[in-house]
């Protein structure tokens, strides 16, 4: 059920059968030379909106922007701050709650550590704020990751490199521009630098050459598989 194609009966019809609601997470951040600024909220939103039609589920509207401070020097990276983010967070799910949604699913396609560490700080304190909900926050890259290990052939490949070129080749190819090249930042260990593309000139990490539309679909199948399996899991847990 995605919400933002539902209307107010659709809406209501559909809190007869689940109470649980996926948010996606993104950013508008840069995915080197080759890919769309757009692409971790991609990646959250079609996976989301793939478990949504297996499973009983409702989809928010992605959240676009996101923390980026390693690649808020490269052109075109839109960043806000942990304290904006949170606050989204943090109002969207008192929103939905308002609305009978208990179960709620943060499923970030931006892994930034600065980012991940904000919405998990909001999603404590929602749960001790509104005590009859649960929250998970989930790393969609992460999943990615785990999951293609016996696909992809680039070790530590992280950003817009041989994972991330997949899955767009196989989601949106019009949207991939050429091939990008192989590429990991050289960022001083313990510094911080004002200037990080000065250590990472082309905002990718990993090697974008070895990604193939293929790959790109059985991560994706993958993803959606284990999101779905994380999902059912959830909405038996409980605390008592």
């Amino acid at each position: 059920m995605i919400l933002e194609e539902m209307t107010m009966g659709e809406f209501e019809s559909g809190l007869k059968i689940t109470r649980t609601v996926l948010l996606p997470f993104g950013s508008v951040e840069e995915h080197g030379y080759h890919l769309p600024l757009s692409t971790d909220t991609i990646q959250a939103y079609e996976v989301a909106k793939s478990a949504a039609k297996i499973i009983p589920l409702f989809v928010a509207p992605p959240i676009h922007y996101g923390c980026c401070r390693s690649t808020s020097c490269h052109p075109g990276t839109i960043s806000i701050t942990t304290q904006t983010l949170q606050n989204l967070l943090k109002d969207i799910v008192r929103s939905l709650y308002s609305h009978g949604l208990i179960n709620f699913v943060i499923l970030t396609g931006h892994a930034g550590g600065t980012h991940k560490m904000a919405l998990i700080d909001a999603g404590e304190a929602l749960v001790a704020e509104l005590l009859e909900i649960k929250l998970a926050v989930l790393t969609e890259y992460d999943l990615a990751y785990t999951e293609g290990k016996d696909i992809i052939e680039t070790i530590g490949d992280a950003h817009a490199g041989e994972i991330e070129t997949s899955r767009i080749l196989y989601l949106y190819p019009d949207l991939v521009k050429g091939t990008g090249q192989r590429e990991f930042p050289t960022f001083p260990t313990g510094i911080i630098v004002r200037n990080k593309r000065n250590f990472w000139a082309n905002g990718v990490w990993g090697d974008p050459t070895k990604a193939t539309p293929e790959k790109g679909r059985r991560i994706n199948e993958l993803v959606v598989r284990k999101l779905i399996e994380f999902i059912e899991a959830f909405n038996r847990y409980s605390e008592e």
